[in-house]
């Protein structure tokens, strides 16, 4: 276990039941779990003690919401997302985060922008994200990102905003995405020597937070109209983005 002050305990505690909520759908709210344990670990060990922790999020969230799942969507986006996260571990430990970070916060910024206009002016992007090239572009993106920083969240929210999922398909299409991904992970991450034996305990004693994060974020997907849903993982893009950036 690490040896951490109470307050250190106090901000991973808050940071995997954060972690449990953005597994519900507030997918913007991951972010801070990404700075926590950054803060805490630093940023690319972080990855590796991060990982086991989203692996028991997704789990629950796909047996959570199973059902809701657009499987035409998950066999267009997987390919990218698993040739994405090899290419970030390849250059893992070639670049920094003072450069791979404002760079995916700049993406994800403009893809927010992108989307708001849309919203606001349907005609302006005509069938853009429906088409495969786009597809294949935020599948690589998004694998690249959370193999180099566990931040493809944000990607993910404005692309399947894009394509107008409902808030439950969303949910279980992105609970089934972000499963497989990071299961598709795990042999690079011990490979690049991230996910440390020392750290699981750490990972099974914070699991139960994560869980009622999960269970707190269902209620209220649940609850929140669609709009007000579109409207906060926007907003929850547009923040991370910006301290993606550097900018807070």
């Amino acid at each position: 276990m690490p040896p951490f002050s109470a307050t250190q305990w106090l901000l991973a505690i808050t940071a995997a039941f954060g972690m449990g909520v953005s597994k519900a759908g507030f997918a913007g709210v991951g972010l801070f779990h990404v700075v926590v344990f950054a803060l805490l670990f630093g940023a690319r060990d972080s990855t590796g003690v991060v990982l086991p922790m989203l692996l028991v999020g997704d789990v629950a969230a796909v047996v959570a919401f199973r059902r809701q799942a657009r499987w035409d969507l998950l066999r267009r986006m997987l390919p990218p997302a698993c040739v994405g996260i090899a290419v970030g571990a390849a250059l893992m430990d070639r670049i920094s985060d003072a450069m791979y970070k404002p760079l995916i916060g700049w993406i994800t910024l403009a893809l927010t922008a992108m989307q708001v206009m849309r919203m606001a002016r349907p005609q302006s992007f005509g069938d853009v994200p429906h088409g495969s090239a786009f597809a294949w572009s935020m599948g690589l993106l998004a694998g690249g990102t959370t193999m180099l920083a566990n931040a493809a969240s944000p990607i993910m929210s404005v692309y399947f905003l894009a394509v107008s999922l409902p808030k439950l398909e969303f949910v279980g299409t992105a609970a089934w995405f972000f499963f497989v991904i990071n299961l598709f992970k795990v042999p690079f991450s011990a490979w690049l020597g991230l996910i440390h034996g020392s750290t699981l305990l750490f990972n099974l004693v914070l699991s139960p937070v994560i869980l009622a994060g999960l269970w707190a974020g269902g209620w209220l997907t649940r609850r929140v109209s669609q709009q007000l849903f579109d409207g906060l993982l926007l907003a929850f893009a547009a923040v991370a983005a910006l301290r993606l950036i550097g900018a807070f």
